[in-house]
């Protein structure tokens, strides 16, 4: 990735600032609430739902592991269908393929939909560099752009603004941009969209060059696919005559087939729909100067680390990920802390995954993403291709605490160990040698329930990050193991 979020600490220090703000736990709290409600009654319409989950989970999976064989039938199909297929290592390498792009059409402003792809690379930072602007047109992402902020959610990037702001946001930036906001604007959303939808208008209709990001290719037949509720998708897809997708490798999917699976899962785990108001797809280039569509199309593939967590048997599961966001809205972490904090354009559980083994776990921010989570489990029983979050939290922290092999810029290197984690090593170590010997398991917790009326309330030294807002859990009067030798007399076994 093009770099953590400019001035980002590490996670539990910027988790503390925004638990501190209460208007944004209260945007948080309320958005989150409504938006896994309604989830949770879209899902419940679905009798084969676990069937469906199973079976993205295994053309993911599928995929994933021939991922080089249909990257290559992608590429075949797209330029046999008239587009151009561009490979990017990087982010620094997709950047100058989309700003070459664009200054080869000689205009010197784009219209983009929705895209975490783009911002993952920075692409509009590189544009800007270049003297081409770009304009989000997703509602939630020109109330970002606008407020010169950053996104903190992957469905809704304005979840922690509520009405109020953004009225102000519009009236006062939308000048600078293009159609200023009418006058006298209200918090209505009425109002709001209605404001935005003006000034984005004339946007559509100007613009030469889109660019989009994808929810999925096809690797039989080249098809692009992107699922939006605003129409905004649909206006940059087919007005421009140019169009550039700038799509992560792991986006692919064998089979048209395939989608059938996905289009019923995404939306509801998302925006709680039963299908996407727009589900816009295009194969290639159209000829015809009425016929809607581009007549020039450019495919980006981006790697940009994603090779490196494939390489990971553990972590590579987080390149199913389809990007519903449901895991955010049922986070007990993010709920309370927040996207910024994460440091990343992805946060959440799934960011807390992902962005360390695309950057790396050499900075202070994906050192500590790993630790983002209570391992409540929530996130894996909601997430529609399985991915198990908790599994992977725990494979990253060891990354971190006691480094190892891994891969990185496609070579097999050893990480050393984080630091401020030789405490954790040490109990790590001291619990593996205890739970090797029984005898020295039990006499342990023989010697707590005994020493019980002497503990402290609050742990010493680093163990008091953890104590310092929770109860110390009260060790039982009488080990498990003796209590069951008294009362069940050892007839079951001995334990």
């Amino acid at each position: 990735m093009s770099g953590t979020f400019l001035g980002m600490p590490a996670f539990p220090e910027a988790a503390r600032r925004a638990v501190g703000d209460s208007t944004l736990r209260g945007n948080l709290r309320h958005a989150t609430r409504t938006i896994r409600a309604k989830r949770a009654k879209a899902v419940a319409e679905v009798p084969d739902w676990a069937a469906l989950r199973e079976a993205g989970a295994r053309i993911k999976d599928h995929t994933l592991r021939h991922l080089d064989r249909y990257l290559v039938q992608l590429e075949e199909s797209v330029t046999a269908a008239g587009g151009t297929v561009h490979w990017a290592a990087d982010a620094a390498e997709a950047n100058r393929i989309v700003t070459r792009l664009v200054e080869e059409t000689g205009e010197s402003e784009v219209v983009k939909v929705k895209s975490m792809a783009t911002q993952e690379i920075g692409l509009n930072e590189a544009l800007e560099a270049a003297g081409i602007r770009a304009y989000e047109t997703d509602l939630a992402e020109l109330i970002v752009q606008l407020g010169r902020d950053r996104p903190s959610h992957l469905l809704v990037p304005a979840i922690h603004r509520n009405r109020g702001e953004i009225r102000d946001i519009l009236r006062s930036e939308m000048g600078r941009w293009g159609r200023p906001a009418p006058e006298g604007l209200s918090d209505s959303p009425a109002e709001l969209a209605e404001a935005a939808r003006l000034h984005l208008r004339e946007k559509f209709l100007r613009a030469k060059v889109g660019v989009s990001g994808a929810n999925f290719m096809v690797a039989e037949t080249g098809t692009l696919v992107v699922v939006e509720s605003e129409g905004n998708g649909r206006m940059c897809l087919t007005l421009p005559e140019t169009l550039i997708s700038v799509v992560g490798i792991e986006k692919t999917v064998p089979t048209w087939r395939d989608l059938e699976v996905f289009l019923q899962t995404l939306p509801r785990s998302s925006t709680a729909e039963r299908m996407n108001p727009y589900t816009s797809m295009w194969t290639g280039t159209t000829d015809s100067g009425t016929a809607d569509g581009p007549r020039a199309f450019h495919l980006v593939l981006l790697d940009n680390g994603r090779t490196d967590a494939l390489a990971d048997e553990v972590g590579r599961q987080a390149l199913r990920c389809i990007r519903c966001s449901a895991c955010l809205n049922v986070c007990p972490v993010y709920e309370r802390a927040g996207g910024h904090a994460y440091g990343s354009v992805y946060p959440g559980p799934i960011g807390a995954i992902l962005s360390p083994q695309l950057r790396g776990t050499g900075s202070e921010i994906d050192a500590s993403l790993p630790y983002a989570s209570s391992l409540c489990g929530a996130c894996y029983e909601v997430c529609p291709v399985a991915i198990d979050i908790p599994e992977v939290l725990v494979h990253l922290r060891e990354r971190v605490a006691e480094g190892g092999a891994a891969t990185r810029a496609g070579n097999r290197v050893v990480l050393r160990p984080a630091g401020g984690h030789a405490a954790e090593r040490a109990a790590m170590r001291a619990a593996r040698w205890a739970f090797t010997y029984p005898g020295v398991l039990r006499a342990g917790q023989r010697l707590a329930s005994r020493t019980r009326r002497f503990h402290p309330r609050t742990l010493p030294g680093p163990g008091r990050a953890w104590s310092g807002s929770r109860d110390l859990p009260a060790v039982p009067a009488e080990p498990f193991r003796d209590w069951w030798l008294r009362t069940r007399g050892g007839r079951d076994g001995d334990v």
